[in-house]
């Protein structure tokens, strides 16, 4: 199969590149040519910016197309116009952040969709789920039958950028007290980018099409993450448990500070049930999830080399957890 990735050096592209390869595909990618220029010396490369840059992919033919990297609607439009000339198949990779609320657990595909209130391309934390049903849209309107909508929970694993799973095998990895967030039979959700990429490719070889929640299922609780870390890392540590409302009357900023962690709070009651979505769907088409221990290890054996320059993007500094643990324990 012939497979033009939009994107692929980075994350969620670099390890669908890789498992493309593992398969036998012939590869080309389309990207800026910023990050992974060491990487895949064997594929073909064609730099470019997916805004007005296009053209240069006129005139080729692939079996499918897998965006990676799509987020405003006007870009993933021409995206997905283009391909309906050059492939038979296209497939973007979406996020479950589409949905408007969270209000039900084990919500599936068929839950409502957030909204657009303006026309703007601005991506951030309120436009980003509706920019991305936006997107979708395109998808379907440029390529009806022809295209496959994954949406991913949190994308986690080895070359995550975004440090937000990362920071709990690398905390443990430390030692010492660790603040956890919330309670421990909170449920949480993600999926393993190792896993994403094998199935997302299964589906494009066999044109499959709709919308799939790609998440692992929802059954996994925040204790058990913490104790899987614990274990992979083997240091000693103990773990304390810290209530929402002493969090937040701290000022502790959920997800990005605590990863994984959405507190029961007013300001998050309609995110509430995000981390229980079903997958049942996925699942049926073939998803198969590794074990959170799998993904805790290979993690954190890749986060213990980290690159020189190194800058934690989620997670909570040292001096400010053990303040807050000192603070918590005289309550």
């Amino acid at each position: 199969m012939d497979v033009l990735i939009l994107g692929g050096t980075k994350f969620v592209g670099r390890h669908l590149t890789e498992a493309a390869l593992k398969r036998g595909h012939q590869v080309t990618l389309f990207h800026w040519g910023q990050t992974g220029v060491d990487l895949f010396p064997e594929v073909e490369r064609i730099h470019g910016d997916r805004d007005g840059g296009l053209d240069i992919l006129r005139g080729r033919r692939w079996d499918a197309v897998i965006d990676t990297c799509g987020y405003v609607p006007r870009l993933v439009r021409d995206a997905a116009r283009l391909a309906a000339d050059v492939a038979d198949h296209y497939a973007f990779i979406s996020t479950i952040s589409v949905y408007a609320s969270y209000l039900k657990e084990g919500q599936d595909e068929s839950g409502p969709l957030g909204q657009l209130q303006t026309d703007t391309e601005e991506v951030n934390g309120d436009t980003y789920g509706p920019l991305k049903v936006r997107c979708e849209q395109e998808v379907a309107l440029a390529m009806p039958g022809r295209n496959l909508i994954v949406r991913p929970g949190l994308i986690v694993g080895p070359h995550d950028p975004t440090d937000r799973f990362t920071y709990w095998p690398w905390r443990f990895d430390r030692g010492g007290t660790v603040l956890a967030p919330g309670r421990p039979d909170r449920p949480v959700q993600w999926i393993d980018v190792r896993d994403l990429a094998e199935w997302t490719l299964k589906m494009v070889e066999n044109k499959h099409t709709g919308t799939f929640n790609a998440v692992t299922p929802p059954r996994t609780t925040m204790a058990d993450l913490l104790h899987a870390c614990a274990d992979e890392a083997g240091n000693d540590t103990t773990i304390t448990w810290v209530e929402d409302a002493f969090l937040m009357e701290q000022g502790v900023q959920p997800w990005t500070e605590l990863p994984l962690w959405i507190p029961v709070d007013k300001n998050y009651e309609n995110h509430q049930l995000k981390l229980t979505l079903s997958n049942k769907k996925a699942i049926a088409a073939g998803l198969s999830c590794r074990s959170v221990e799998e993904t805790v290890r290979d993690t954190l054996a890749w986060i213990r080399k980290p690159s020189a320059d190194h800058e934690w993007k989620a997670g909570m500094a040292a001096e400010k957890e053990q303040e807050l643990l000192q603070q918590w324990s005289t309550k």
